[in-house]
C-alpha cells in the first residue's frame, strides 16, 4: 500500500539523523505521573514546541535554532515520545494538554506562545481550550481539530500500519538511541497507531471560543483538507471582508508546492510567516 505524504511526519522528521540541538537547559517535569523531558533553548519571550506523532526534539532540525534566535524555546517531548517514557494512561489530547500547562507551572511560566505541529497541533488546539490562560498567541501547523479533518487517504492508510512497521527505519534507531526503555518499542508504536486511527473532535463550539490569536499554517498538499482549514479560519474569525472590517486577530498561510514533511522542512519559509504573526500586535 503507498504510503500518503502525512504518514512521513510521523515518521521520516523523526528519523532523519540530525545534529543535536544546543540547549541552555534540559530536564524533566514531573506531572501527572510522568516525567516530561524538556529543552530550552535562546532567551526571550517563551515559546512552546510539541513535536508530531513519532518525533523527538532532534527532529524539529533548522527550525528550532531559527526561533531561539529570538525566543526562549521550550521544545517537549510528549508521553511515550524520546525521553519521556510511556505509562499505562491512554493518549489522550486532553491529557497531553494538561501536562504541558502543568509542565509551564513546574518552569513558572504562567504564559507561552504555542507552536504544534500535526499529532502536537491538535494538542495545542486543546491547550488553548482547556487551559486559555497559559496560551498568548497559538500557532496549528498541518493540524486539525478532528479526525474526519485528515484526507480520506490519510484516514485509510493509517489502518494499515502494524507495530513492525517502522522495524528497519531510522526512527527505531532514534528512539532507540534515547528512550529510557528501548524493548517499549513496539508497544509505543501500536499504541500510537491506535491512537492515530481513533475518531475525535475538539468541537466546533469551543474552538470558536479560542481566545488566542492562531496562526494556521498549513501546506497545499499536506493531508490536511483545505475545506476544514478553511472551516476552523472561520471559526477562528477569518474569511472576512478585512477593508471593511478589519483584520481579525487570527492568520491563516498556505505554502505552495509543500508537503506535511516538506513543510516544516523548509524553515527559511516558514520561520518569517511564524514570526511575523508573533511579533504582530
Amino acid at each position: 500500500m503507498k504510503t500518503p505524504n502525512l504518514i512521513l511526519p510521523l515518521m521520516l522528521l523523526a528519523l532523519f539523523t540530525l545534529p543535536a540541538q544546543s540547549q541552555s537547559a534540559t530536564g524533566y517535569a514531573p506531572v501527572n505521573g510522568l516525567e516530561l523531558y524538556y529543552e530550552i533553548h535562546g532567551e526571550g519571550k517563551p515559546l512552546v514546541l510539541i513535536h508530531g506523532s513519532y518525533m523527538t526534539i532532534d527532529g524539529w532540525e533548522g527550525l528550532l535554532p531559527e526561533l531561539a534566535k529570538n525566543h526562549k524555546v521550550i521544545a517537549l517531548e510528549m508521553q511515550g515520545h524520546g525521553h519521556t517514557a510511556d505509562s499505562n494512561r491512554p493518549f489522550s489530547y486532553t491529557a497531553m494538554a494538561d501536562d504541558i500547562a502543568k509542565t509551564l507551572q513546574h518552569l513558572n511560566i504562567e504564559k507561552a506562545d504555542v507552536l504544534g505541529y500535526s499529532f502536537g497541533g491538535s494538542i495545542a488546539i486543546e491547550l488553548a481550550i482547556k487551559h486559555p490562560e497559559v496560551v498568548n498567541r497559538l500557532i496549528v501547523v498541518s493540524s486539525v481539530y478532528k479526525y474526519t479533518g485528515w484526507t480520506a487517504p490519510v484516514r485509510e492508510a493509517l489502518k494499515g500500519f502494524t507495530e513492525t512497521v517502522f522495524d528497519d527505519s531510522p526512527m527505531k534507531a532514534a528512539y532507540e538511541k534515547v528512550a529510557p526503555d528501548k524493548k517499549h518499542w513496539h508497544a509505543f508504536v501500536k499504541k500510537m497507531m491506535q491512537f492515530d486511527t481513533q475518531n475525535f473532535d475538539l468541537g466546533t463550539d469551543n474552538v470558536k471560543k479560542i481566545t488566542a490569536p492562531t496562526l494556521l499554517l498549513n501546506g497545499d498538499n499536506d493531508g490536511v483538507d483545505l475545506n476544514h482549514t478553511i472551516e476552523m479560519y472561520r471559526l477562528l474569525g477569518g474569511g472576512i471582508f478585512a477593508d471593511m472590517e478589519g483584520l481579525p486577530k487570527s492568520q491563516l498561510a498556505i505554502m505552495p508546492g509543500k508537503g506535511h514533511v516538506a513543510l516544516v522542512e523548509d524553515f527559511k519559509a516558514i520561520a518569517p510567516v511564524i514570526e511575523g504573526f508573533l511579533g504582530k500586535e
